[in-house]
C-alpha cells in the first residue's frame, strides 16, 4: 500500500472531484494492484479522490485491503453488476464518476485525461481502451468474436473504464438493472445518445488501462471459439444462468 494514499473519506461533497467505483466479489488477488494504479493517477488531485468499493458477497480479504487504502466500502448481495455499480454511484460525492473493474489497472495519467476531456466541453463522457496484461492469437480471436457482434448491436463505443459527470450518469439513470450481461455496452450506447442530444461526443481515452487475463488463464485463450453460447448470452444480455457463470459463481471469471 502507498504510504500516503490520496483517497479520502468523510469529507464535504464539494471537496471531492472524482468518485471511483469498483465492484468487488472476492478480489483479494487483484484489488491491491487496481488501488495502487488509482493512487498513482490521483497524485495531482490530493484530497480530491474518493474510491468506493462495493463488496459483493466477499468471503476473502477484499474488505480489509480496501479499508487499508481508506476506501469507502459498502455491502451489496445482488448478482447484478448494474445494481452493484449503481449502489456505489448512489454514495458518490464527486462531480466526476469513474467506474473500473477490480482486475483492471488505470494508467498514471488517466484521471488527468478524464478531467481534460470533460473540461473541453466537447465530451459527454466515454470509455477507455487499453491492453491485456498478456496477448496471444487465441485472446485476439476470442476478443474479436465478442467485439464484432456487440459492435453491430451497440455501435462504435468503448467500454473498459467509464467516465462522465455524475449529473449525466443520473440523467440516463445509470446502468440498466434489467441487463445482466453487456450492461457496459448498453450504458455506453445510452450515454452516447444523451451526448448527441446535448451536442457532445462520446469519447475514448486511448491506452488508458491494463486488464487481467484471468478468464483466459483459467479457461484457455480460445475460450469464445469453444463456447459460442457465451457470445449469444452477451448479445441477449438477460441470461441469468450465463451471467452467474461469467461473474458470480466462478472466481476465475
Amino acid at each position: 500500500m502507498s504510504e500516503n494514499t490520496p483517497f479520502i473519506k468523510d469529507v464535504p461533497d464539494e471537496d471531492v472531484k472524482f468518485s471511483v467505483i469498483i465492484p468487488a466479489h472476492n478480489e483479494e488477488k487483484y484489488i491491491g494492484g487496481c488501488l495502487e494504479s488509482i493512487a498513482k493517477s490521483a497524485q495531482p488531485y490530493k484530497d480530491q479522490v474518493e474510491v468506493i468499493v462495493v463488496l459483493n458477497r466477499c468471503t476473502d480479504k477484499t474488505k480489509e485491503i480496501a479499508q487499508s487504502y481508506n476506501c469507502v466500502t459498502l455491502e451489496n448481495n445482488d448478482k447484478n453488476l448494474s445494481k452493484i455499480r449503481n449502489a456505489g454511484a448512489a454514495l458518490a460525492k464527486g462531480e466526476i464518476l469513474i467506474t473500473i473493474d477490480a482486475d483492471t489497472r488505470m494508467t498514471e495519467h488517466l484521471l488527468s485525461e478524464v478531467e481534460k476531456h470533460l473540461a473541453s466541453n466537447q465530451y459527454i463522457g466515454g470509455g477507455v481502451n487499453g491492453n491485456f496484461e498478456r496477448m496471444s492469437l487465441g485472446i485476439v480471436v476470442s476478443s474479436m468474436l465478442l467485439i464484432v457482434p456487440l459492435l453491430f448491436k451497440y455501435g462504435f463505443i468503448s467500454v473498459g473504464i467509464f467516465w462522465c459527470y455524475k449529473k449525466d450518469f443520473q440523467a440516463i439513470k445509470g446502468f440498466n438493472e434489467y441487463m445482466l450481461m453487456a450492461e457496459d455496452a448498453d450504458f455506453a450506447k445510452r450515454l452516447k445518445k444523451w451526448g448527441k442530444k446535448n451536442g457532445k461526443k462520446y469519447g475514448t481515452i486511448k491506452n488508458g488501462m491494463i486488464t487481467s487475463c484471468r478468464r483466459f488463464d483459467h479457461y484457455g485463450d480460445w475460450l469464445l471459439l469453444k463456447r459460442p453460447d457465451i457470445i449469444f448470452a452477451y448479445l441477449k444480455g438477460t441470461n441469468k444462468k450465463a451471467a452467474n457463470e461469467a461473474y458470480y459463481d466462478d472466481q476465475a471469471r
